[in-house]
């Protein structure tokens, strides 16, 4: 049971979505996406038709990704539970939502034509984020 977050979790989604029809339905998805969860950063990397690495990064890192998704640790709880105890994320827990009824910015990014990938390739990257109600997830906290 991967436990979130980890490396294992971001690499076991994305293992999960490269086995499924997903790329087929949606196309290529080409990001380098950052995830932020309190003071720790990974990098979800995107290329073509496949999650292709996930790797622990620091903040400088963070700043050079396209976007970095930015909630902390409760809130990503509170999403992945929801994706679990309903297969996938309902409206308020779609990355969609939660970027739009954020306060503070949920999508960061200095470049807004690199950040546009979050909504360019969104609905890859919610079926990316979906894959976890396949996986058992332990919280660290």
């Amino acid at each position: 049971m991967p436990e979130f977050p980890s490396v294992e979790w971001f690499k076991t989604a994305g293992d999960l979505l490269n086995k499924s029809d997903s790329f087929k339905r949606l196309g290529t998805c080409d990001t380098q996406m950052g995830v932020a969860v309190g003071d720790r950063y990974f990098e979800v990397d995107f290329e073509a038709f496949e999650m292709a690495a996930a790797k622990q990064i620091d903040a400088e890192r963070a700043a050079e990704l396209d976007f970095v998704l930015t909630q902390d640790y409760d809130a990503w709880k509170a999403m992945l539970q929801d994706i679990k105890a309903n297969g996938r994320a309902t409206h308020e827990f779609t990355l969609n939502s939660l970027d739009l009824r954020s306060d503070a910015e949920f999508a960061k990014g200095k470049d807004y034509n690199r950040r546009d990938a979050f909504y360019r390739f969104n609905q890859t990257l919610q079926e990316y984020f979906d894959m976890s109600a396949k996986m058992d997830t332990t919280f660290a906290n």
